[in-house]
């Protein structure tokens, strides 16, 4: 970037930060809300399915961890059963809490995270070169990929909701955002004067600038029968050529831009201009190569910047790239392990920040360019997933329209809603299924029960478990809350989406968000339920209830998952408007009341912020 186009971006991010920043809004009315309101059905689900879950949540807890916070399962250095695996056994803990959930949720959460530092740190192979003296290093994984350290930084990407000013969570975020900002000698992961990630794999030992070997992926040796095995593999052996043509690692790939996510969390402590300088510079960089290589996303760029060079000029080349269709030791058959949609993470924080529509036509181009591939085979119209040699492969049936709903949900465009595959949120949200919230949530509840009952029924010991081995029951589930309350998307875990990659360590990507102002947390007060009715450029229509029928409940109400968005007016039940102009307001509800809130909005228009509402408000 030359110093102009640094002093621009620097100079617009100031005047951001000081005209259209939440931090120095007026202080919005509180409105009052009397209307009588029996409690819906989907109030009363919605307040069940939160208790049910901190209660299951706990109690898995109590099971499969101990009092360090240490997870009971055979430590191993993997990309199987590794590190990232541990700590993903509470993932969406966090979400849950900073919905509304008790507080015990985040106590848990963060003494996980506590536990799954110290245990990995302390652990060390004996085999794997890398992490001989500890798997985690500077409180970080030594050498990993990105689709394994977002995996692992699903819990830790998203504590700032709860609690921004843990002194450890800020020291945590900016110095782990400082090994991709060459900020920590001891790990050159960044080439700034190309703009790449030097490797797939990287950490806080710096980048792998040689080829990786099975071992590198798969771990020491071990005894594959005393387990059970989440991939399927019968032996140590099939464990090993599973990751024979995982070899491809140096330079940059696209999973690499979910380290965005991480640096997003630094700019929205504080908001120093250089995260964000570095982040939009980062996906600017892969935004020019999808451009130079005809719309489509290349899947390796050398060391020297330029398309393929570290492949052999193949565009498609690298590890989970177009063309990575690896043989499966089991069966002998390729499988296609094409991870490229992942790095659309990477472009929606660009929008978070910006609101610029140019990174979502990245994605939009590129759907384009695979559709334009489309042929009919066996009566059935069917496109591309992969690039080879031989050109374009994978053929499944149907539009591609992965990542049709992230494009659709940023932009609010029509046009875009034709590119998203159906959901059933979206066809609820089209005022067509007014039964859906309390299918959802009944769905929920349900899926708590059945995985609490099965870890009740799990007769594993902790010498006979791996790390990932009670990842399926966690109970956990947030999905629909994220979908109802607040209106946003799940993108972690998309359970009714195949077209929806799952996607780790993302951060919160939601229309609306709620803070206890009384007892100075984040979520909905005790009683509280919330149902977001409707989306549009720039309206939301939610409705609001207090199930208790004796107690006021007072609760506020931010525009985004990080007060992104500009609040202009409200109205309650139709009635006239009332002016907000700012990035929350707050509700009193009398006992036993509820309304229905119809809002207007300016989207994207504020600096994301990990801060309260009221310790932003001048």
């Amino acid at each position: 970037m030359t110093t102009r186009r640094r002093f621009l971006r620097t100079a617009s991010a100031l005047l951001l930060a000081s005209v259209a920043s939440p931090a120095l809004s007026a202080p919005a009315p509180t409105l009052e809300i009397k209307t009588p309101m029996a409690p819906p059905e989907w109030a009363l689900l919605e307040r069940e399915l939160l208790k049910a879950n901190a209660e299951a949540c706990e109690a898995f807890f109590a099971r499969y961890f101990d009092d360090r916070g240490f997870l009971l399962a055979v430590e191993r250095w993997g990309a199987n059963d590794g590190p990232d695996d541990a700590i993903e056994n509470v993932n969406d803990w966090p979400h849950l809490h900073a919905l509304g959930g008790g507080e015990r949720l985040l106590e848990l959460s963060k003494k996980a995270y506590e536990g799954n530092v110290r245990q990995y740190t302390l652990a060390r192979t004996k085999d794997v070169p890398f992490a001989r003296e500890g798997m985690y290093y500077k409180e970080f994984p030594v050498m990993t990929d990105w689709q394994h350290l977002s995996e692992g930084l699903s819990v830790f990407n998203l504590l700032g909701l709860s609690d921004p000013r843990d002194a450890r969570y800020r020291d945590r975020v900016k110095r782990f955002s400082g090994f991709y900002m060459n900020e920590d000698p001891g790990a050159p992961n960044y080439d700034p004067g190309h703009k790449i990630i030097r490797s797939m794999i990287t950490g806080s030992r710096g980048p792998m600038l040689r080829k990786a070997t099975p071992l590198d992926w798969a771990g020491d040796p071990f005894k594959v029968d005393d387990f059970f095995m989440e991939h399927g593999e019968r032996t140590y052996e099939e464990t090993l050529h599973h990751y024979d043509e995982y070899t491809d690692v140096i330079g940059d790939g696209p999973l690499n831009l979910q380290v965005t996510s991480l640096v997003l969390n630094a700019y929205m402590l504080d908001h120093e201009p250089k995260y964000r300088d570095w982040l939009l510079d980062y996906v600017d960089a892969w935004a020019e190569r999808a451009r130079a290589n005809g719309g489509v996303l290349p899947s390796n760029i050398g060391l020297d910047g330029k398309i393929g060079g570290a492949t052999d000029g193949k565009w498609w080349g690298g590890v989970y790239g177009w063309g990575f269709s690896p043989v499966v030791p089991q069966t002998g058959k390729r499988e296609d392990r094409n991870r490229v949609p992942r790095a659309i993470v990477g472009f929606m924080n660009a929008y978070l920040l910006t609101g610029d529509d140019k990174y979502l036509e990245v994605w939009r181009r590129q759907a384009d360019v695979i559709n334009a591939q489309k042929k009919t085979i066996d009566g059935k119209v069917q496109t591309p997933r992969m690039y080879g040699d031989k050109g374009w492969y994978g053929y499944a049936p149907g539009e591609y329209r992965t990542n049709g709903l992230e494009i659709w949900y940023l932009s609010m465009k029509a046009s875009d809603r034709a590119r998203a595959a159906d959901h059933p949120w979206l066809t609820y949200l089209d005022g067509k299924d007014p039964g859906f919230p309390a299918k959802a949530l009944r769905a929920d509840i349900e899926r708590v029960r059945a995985r609490a009952q099965a870890q009740r029924e799990d007769r594993s010991t902790p010498k006979t478990r791996l790390a990932d081995a009670a990842l399926d029951i966690n109970p956990a589930s947030a999905t629909a809350l994220i979908h109802l309350m607040q209106g946003g998307i799940h993108i972690a875990r998309p359970p009714w989406s195949p077209t929806s990659p799952a996607q780790g360590g993302a951060l919160l990507y939601a229309r609306l968000r709620y803070f206890d102002p009384e007892r100075r947390r984040a979520g909905v007060p005790e009683d509280v339920a919330a149902l977001v009715e409707a989306l549009s450029d720039d309206g939301t229509t939610v409705s609001l209830v207090n199930t208790n029928q004796v107690k006021a409940r007072t609760v506020t109400v931010q525009g985004g998952g990080y007060g992104e968005h500009q609040l202009l007016s409200v109205s309650i039940d139709g009635g006239a408007p009332v002016a907000v102009n700012a990035s929350a307001f707050t509700v009193r509800l009398a006992p036993g009341t509820g309304a229905r809130l119809t809002l207007t909005m300016k989207r994207h228009v504020n600096a994301p912020t990990l801060s309260f509402p009221w310790d932003r408000i001048a």
